[in-house]
């Protein structure tokens, strides 16, 4: 045990609950917080006002910004913006279409197939090679940061891709990732972390070490 060092605490959180989060519709990259996340934000500003982080670092989108600005407010932290950590990119063609449109529903299952089939691309959307090589560049981008300690706020779905690369590094398959998202869930501002350093190994790698802990909420 004397072996381990551990060289990045990185706290991720996902963001509190959007407008769309709660309507039947394809989300918006610009829908705000709702109340309840809002309330939800709070909450874990709180409970990271007990971390001794460096750096907070949160998606550009709004619902995530926001959920940043609470979490910053608390902590006395100002949030840096990065493109990195958005959730995965859908057509834009969709973005805020109805479940009940029948042309939209039908392309999101076309563009959600291409998540776990390598080499689809429907529009603009990302597709599963896309959304694996921005993991990695965010893992890439987290290990050079300065500071022990993170925070990242950032989005459910593309959390889960950094944390099923991970855990499966290059064993990752389309069959395997699909399998993963589909059967693990992640709550609004649960909290996850990931540590990288040097467990007996002589290169340092990526554990998950808590997932999805949202006890501050009740």
């Amino acid at each position: 045990m004397n072996n381990i060092r551990i060289e990045k605490n990185v706290y991720f959180v996902r963001h509190g609950e959007s407008e769309d989060n709660k309507r039947p519709v394809f989300q918006s990259p610009e829908s705000p917080l709702s109340e309840r996340g809002r309330e939800q934000a709070n909450r874990i500003a709180e409970r990271t006002a007990h971390l001794n982080f460096e750096q907070l670092i949160s998606s550009s989108l709004l619902r995530a910004k926001q959920t940043a600005f609470i979490v910053g407010e608390k902590t006395k932290k100002e949030a840096r913006y990065s493109d990195l950590f958005i959730e995965r990119i859908k057509p834009t063609s969709i973005n805020g279409k109805s479940h009940r449109d029948k042309e939209a529903v039908a392309l999101a299952d076309k563009w959600n197939e291409s998540l776990f089939t390598s080499g689809l691309r429907v529009e603009n959307g990302e597709n599963f090679d896309d959304i694996i090589y921005r993991a990695d560049k965010a893992l890439d981008f987290l290990t050079n940061q300065d500071g022990k300690d993170l925070l990242v706020i950032t989005h459910g779905f593309f959390l889960k891709t950094m944390i099923v690369r991970v855990l499966l590094g290059l064993s990752l398959t389309e069959e395997n990732f699909k399998n993963f998202q589909s059967a693990v869930n992640m709550k609004n501002t649960g909290l996850s972390v990931l540590q990288y350093g040097r467990w007996q190994e002589e290169k340092p790698l990526w554990r998950l070490w808590i997932y999805n802990d949202h006890s501050h909420l009740g």
